[in-house]
């Protein structure tokens, strides 16, 4: 079975902790499609994440920083 994966780095604006850090990652690995998550710790505001487009989209991982009360934007698109 051949998937095809897209990924898409998010910016998040607000300057998390590591508590703050581990909830959004745990956030985005709860979406279904979601396949992983990266985050460099050199740069712990910018969250690389791999995906299956059929499941889920770009938007719909960026409501996930919303919903959590932060703002952010999609990088590269």
């Amino acid at each position: 079975m051949n998937i095809d994966l897209a990924d898409v780095t998010i910016h998040v604006d607000e300057t998390l902790d590591a508590t703050g850090l581990s909830q959004l990652d745990a956030a985005f690995r709860e979406k279904d499609g979601v396949v992983s998550v990266h985050v460099d710790e050199k740069r712990p505001h910018l969250f690389l994440l791999e995906y299956n487009p059929v499941k889920v989209n770009s938007s719909d991982l960026l409501k996930v920083v919303q919903l959590k009360g932060m703002h952010g934007e999609l990088v590269g698109l």
